[in-house]
């Protein structure tokens, strides 16, 4: 009876050491700041999160220009690494930080702006169709800015190049639009549906769209044509479904 009471003790004993050591070795819980703002070029963690006392401080990154794309993974690690504890329960994968009031943040240009000024520009050459990212995109000093240049990286990132471009040529808005889901020619698995009502078949698209835009199908038995409204690669919908999806976005524009 000694004996199991020894070994009860000894394994409560080691419990209670491995759960003082996790909550010793735990980081000191933090939110992200709904606005994430810099102003002085650098990107601290104080920049990014409530409540980050002492590592307020510790820097993340440079922010050369009025915008800067952090990747949430990299953040994350830096922050456990300095004592803080951001879970990211929203499962973000990219983080912007902007410029403060005071910073150098601007409204888009209505012309063309002339002189030494900053814009942003491609860092490598993209083709036709390829989706821009952040690693594609860098602030740099030009003569000109296009009428039409973002004056934040969010407007271009996750867009797709509508034709090749260059390799420090200036962004442009023209040069980017949504990426197509469907292309001329795709078979397309079109569904109608009404309450308990659903029928599908496939139809061949005779134009393009990117998923929440319109663009008509051909069935290829009777030769008709329908509009439909893609909902993502090789999909579209027809009918009520099609009405309310082009009411979201139109909504969101």
């Amino acid at each position: 009876m000694v004996r199991k009471v020894k070994v009860l003790a000894g394994a409560l004993a080691g419990l209670a050491s491995v759960v003082w050591v996790s909550w010793a070795c735990a980081g000191v819980p933090v939110v992200l700041k709904a606005q994430t703002v810099d102003d002085d070029g650098v990107v601290t963690l104080g920049d990014l999160f409530e409540g980050a006392g002492e590592a307020a401080n510790v820097p993340v990154a440079a922010k050369p220009g009025r915008s800067v794309m952090l990747h949430a993974a990299a953040v994350q690690s830096l922050a456990r690494r300095s004592g803080l504890d951001w879970p990211n329960a929203q499962g973000l994968r990219l983080i912007a930080v902007r410029s403060g009031e005071t910073g150098a943040a601007a409204a888009p240009a209505a012309t063309a702006v002339r002189g030494n000024v900053e814009v942003l520009t491609y860092a490598r050459s993209l083709a036709a169709g390829e989706i821009v990212g952040p690693e594609d995109l860098v602030w740099a000093k030009a003569a000109a800015a296009p009428a039409d240049a973002p004056s934040d990286a969010e407007r271009v990132i996750g867009l797709a190049a509508k034709r090749p471009l260059r390799a420090g040529a200036a962004v442009s808005a023209r040069d980017v639009s949504a990426p197509q889901v469907i292309k001329k020619g795709d078979m397309v698995l079109v569904t109608y549906a009404d309450g308990q009502i659903s029928l599908t078949l496939q139809a061949k698209a005779v134009g393009a769209a990117a998923a929440g835009e319109s663009f008509n199908v051909q069935n290829p038995s009777s030769g008709k044509v329908l509009q439909a409204v893609a909902t993502g690669p090789g999909e579209a919908v027809v009918g009520p479904a099609a009405l309310q999806l082009r009411a979201r976005t139109f909504a969101s524009r």
